[in-house]
């Protein structure tokens, strides 16, 4: 179970063809959202774009890292 899942930005347009995850490294987007389906991240989930899924973090409290509403 990750705690922390960096995007590497690694695709023709900037998105993430892989992710990073500490301790264990570079993971393609493919089979870490085939782990976010087996509710292997529970901090996190699957984010669809244009037909394409990538991972997104779960919001939390931390204003630092969530879109303010206000």
């Amino acid at each position: 179970m990750a705690k922390n899942i960096r995007g590497n930005q690694d695709g023709k347009n900037g998105e993430n063809q892989t992710y990073t995850i500490l301790g264990r490294g570079i993971v393609p987007r493919e089979k870490l959202i085939e782990e976010l389906k087996e509710g292997k991240h529970p901090d996190f989930h699957v984010y669809e774009r244009n037909g394409v899924e990538y991972v997104r973090a779960d919001p939390d409290s931390t204003q630092q890292n969530n879109v303010d509403k206000d």
